[in-house]
């Protein structure tokens, strides 16, 4: 690396860091882009983070996510704090874009320098997150935001990600009857620190509540090892309802990982396997996928013959980058 790229990265690690939002946006956009030569700047960002406190909020379409978020943002904004949302949009078929852009979210907060708020296109990743999120993090991190507050596209078997990338992850549920319910809370209590039942004026909703609590009891019956039990907390949104007692609870979630320090140990180690993971899945995608490695057509063709099998081309790379 020549000297002027090397005062380059310094120039923009100090933006960052200082908490430019130009800078930010900016470099945000070149990750979405999957520009190369972010690796350098990426890794300096990481070692300067880990300040902000990460905040996932997932459901399924229509449960009122993004106005739950507005009226989180005011209700810290009023406390002092500092937040960034980074809201993760279906995307466009047409252009891959994001559907809601950042004009149509959170329009209570345009113009405050304390709230800084980022749409991505999911581009149909499973995982509930786009495939550039996990670096986003690390830029909004690194820029010492106070609270990182992450909406997901929806949740179920395979809208899981969020868990990996938040410390703390609220699940919205929508009041639905019957064996509606049941069907909905599959497995769903593995996912959320954080339960809210929004829309808190449906008549189905006080029901919706208490088939909750009695699934995370049972949760807690079959994992007795877990220290926190997850709350239940009714909202709506609309009006802000419930929306300090919300705070208040994920205020405590937070306090609870930090005096469990084994727990949240453990915690924060699966995350970041998963994120190495992560990250190398995507750079080894890149590289398989390049025009350079055109050797690699050497290993395709006996495949395609069925003379070799995918297997053992598999085993043949694992040789060479370990090698």
């Amino acid at each position: 690396m020549n000297a002027d790229a090397e005062r380059n990265i310094e120039t923009l690690l100090s933006a960052i860091t200082s908490g430019q939002m130009r800078a930010g946006t900016k470099l945000i956009s070149r990750i979405e882009r999957g520009e190369e030569g972010l690796v350098p700047i990426l890794r300096a960002l990481y070692r300067m983070g880990g300040h902000a406190r990460i905040v996932g909020v997932t459901g399924p379409p229509g449960a009122g996510k993004s106005t739950l978020i507005n009226k989180l943002v005011g209700y810290w904004r009023g406390n002092g704090l500092r937040v960034a949302v980074l809201a993760v949009d279906p995307s466009s078929p047409f252009t891959g874009g994001a559907v809601l852009g950042d004009r149509l979210r959170m329009s209570d907060h345009h113009g405050d320098a304390g709230v800084f708020i980022r749409s991505m296109a999911s581009r149909g990743q499973l995982g509930g997150l786009a495939k550039a999120a996990g670096d986003a993090i690390t830029v909004l991190d690194a820029m010492r935001w106070d609270v990182i507050l992450v909406e997901t596209v929806g949740v179920g078997q395979n809208e899981t990600d969020i868990m990996r990338h938040a410390t703390v992850v609220v699940l919205l549920q929508t009041p639905m009857g019957g064996d509606d319910i049941q069907a909905a809370k599959a497995g769903i209590t593995e996912i959320g620190d954080i339960f809210v039942v929004n829309k808190s004026d449906h008549p189905e909703a006080g029901r919706t509540a208490i088939l909750l609590e009695e699934m995370i009891a049972l949760g807690q019956r079959l994992h007795a090892d877990r220290t926190w039990r997850p709350p239940v907390v009714k909202t709506r949104a609309l009006d802000g309802e419930g929306v300090p007692d919300l705070a208040h609870h994920i205020d405590r979630c937070f306090e609870a990982f930090a005096a469990n320090s084994a727990s949240a140990r453990a915690r924060l180690r699966e995350q970041t396997r998963h994120r190495i993971s992560e990250i190398l899945q995507n750079q080894l995608d890149k590289r398989l996928r390049s025009d350079e490695n055109q050797w690699l057509d050497a290993l395709i063709d006996p495949v395609i013959a069925r003379d070799s099998d995918p297997y053992a081309v598999a085993d043949e790379l694992l040789k060479r980058i370990t090698s």
